[in-house]
């Protein structure tokens, strides 16, 4: 009887590797996942939004005390019906005033946004916002504050002469200053959050 051959086994086919369909489980799921993001906390934040409006606030009053010490003065001349004339280039500490309170508010609105950031539970744009108001409020009590302790630092106690030396109040004649307050806030507060990285700024971290 004739051996029959014997044929070699198949090899196995290599896999063709197909793109998943949307009917995979395994895709379902990941398309599930990606689509947890991270709420912004509105209600639960809003309380303590108001007390950090408040508090902040109240930073303006001994802000304001202390540029009525730090602004320079202006020196003028007392003229005939009581009119005052500037000295020599003393009238440049108008906008020494100003460049003062601005500088003094740039300085508090990055203090005030980095210290926000450091409330991890209630990281977020509200907190960020009532940050900022309170900013602003802050820097307007510091401006009419400020002015009012300036004016009595620098009071003129006995009636000048004429052609007599006395220190003008610091004043300030705009309130375009009053941007600086808030600018700081959520500019530090902006660089924290890009830095952090996180889709919740690490609120479930805390």
């Amino acid at each position: 009887m004739a051996e029959q051959p014997v044929e070699a086994p198949a090899e196995p086919e290599d896999p063709v590797h197909t793109p998943p369909t949307a009917d995979d489980p395994a895709l379902q799921h990941v398309h599930h996942l990606t689509r947890l993001q991270p709420k912004v906390v509105i209600k639960r934040d809003l309380l303590p939004a108001v007390c950090v409006t408040s508090v902040v606030a109240l930073l303006g009053l001994p802000l304001g005390w202390f540029w009525a010490r730090l602004a320079p003065p202006q020196n003028v001349w007392v003229r005939e019906n009581n009119r005052l004339e500037p000295v020599i280039n003393e009238s440049f500490h108008r906008l020494d005033d100003l460049m003062v309170f601005v500088a003094i508010g740039l300085g508090a609105g990055v203090v005030i946004g980095v210290g926000t950031w450091m409330l991890r539970e209630r990281r977020g744009p509200v907190i960020m916002l009532a940050a900022a108001l309170g900013a602003l409020a802050a820097g307007y009590l510091a401006q009419k504050t400020g002015v009012g302790w300036a004016d009595g630092f620098y009071a003129i106690h006995a009636a000048p002469k004429v052609d007599d030396v006395v220190a003008k109040a610091p004043l300030l004649e705009s309130w375009w200053g009053l941007i600086a307050w808030p600018l700081g806030v959520a500019l530090a507060y902006g660089c924290c959050a890009a830095w952090n990285g996180l889709d919740d700024l690490g609120r479930r971290l805390a």
